[in-house]
């Protein structure tokens, strides 16, 4: 896989801290944003870290009523990852990307931990998770 995981000492729950920590620069980064369908489906919007991600861009890509927000612990339950370390691959959830995403090769997105980062290709990402890709950001 064309992905590096760094382990840091700082805490990047959020773009700021995250590009402070490995001082990179906000546009390197990828949020991904947990939202919930009324099938109860896990759907994650991975948005540009300077963007938000829309509920109802999400449900218009996707042909169904706009989803929710997720609960942190629905992050942990449905996704095996706490808020602020959720990666944009590796568990089993519907994965929309916004095309401003793919203006970049590679991203830093969640590592599993508010402590940790993943830099990954962002070819090799659309491959592993099997992403959408949607115009879902406000």
């Amino acid at each position: 896989m064309a992905a590096k995981h760094l382990r840091l000492q700082a805490l990047c729950h959020s773009v700021e801290d995250a590009a402070q920590a490995v001082q990179a620069d906000k546009v390197d980064f990828v949020k991904n944003v947990c939202m919930i369908d009324e099938a109860g489906r896990l759907l994650v919007a991975i948005v540009k870290g300077e963007d938000r991600a829309s509920t109802s861009r999400v449900g218009k890509a996707l042909l169904i009523p706009p989803p929710r927000l997720a609960l942190e612990e629905e992050m942990l339950e449905l996704a095996g990852y706490p808020a602020g370390g959720i990666p944009s691959f590796g568990y089993n959830a519907l994965f929309i990307i916004d095309p401003k995403v793919l203006e970049r090769e590679f991203v830093y997105t969640g590592g599993g931990s508010p402590y940790s980062l993943t830099h990954i290709s962002v070819q090799e990402m659309l491959h592993v998770n099997q992403a959408i890709v949607a115009r879902i950001r406000k």
